[in-house]
């Protein structure tokens, strides 16, 4: 994840005070509970694609002797593979 974690937390605690003072929901519990909820989704959505980059590590591992043998560099590759991958489950990153 390139956002550091107080970062996240920071723009959640702005998202519901927005939210809140603007009127655009109505929230009775307290505030730091939909700050956590909020922060979960923001992690959730940036951590696609360190899973994605995993997969396609796993995926090339798998195949390095391959790839050696056709000379193909391993970093065209992964690129190849991510986008392929990005394009086939509909990735937005």
């Amino acid at each position: 994840m390139r956002i550091k974690k107080e970062l996240v937390e920071r723009i959640s605690r702005k998202i519901v005070k927005a939210l809140v003072d603007g009127e655009m929901i109505v929230w009775d519990e307290a505030p730091e509970k939909l700050e956590n909820i909020v922060n979960h989704i923001i992690t959730d959505d940036l951590m696609v694609e360190d899973r994605l980059n995993e997969e396609v590590k796993m995926l090339l591992e798998s195949r390095t002797k391959s790839y050696e043998r056709d000379m193909m560099d391993y970093g065209r590759a992964f690129q190849m593979v991510k986008s392929r991958l990005v394009r086939e489950r509909g990735i937005i990153l």
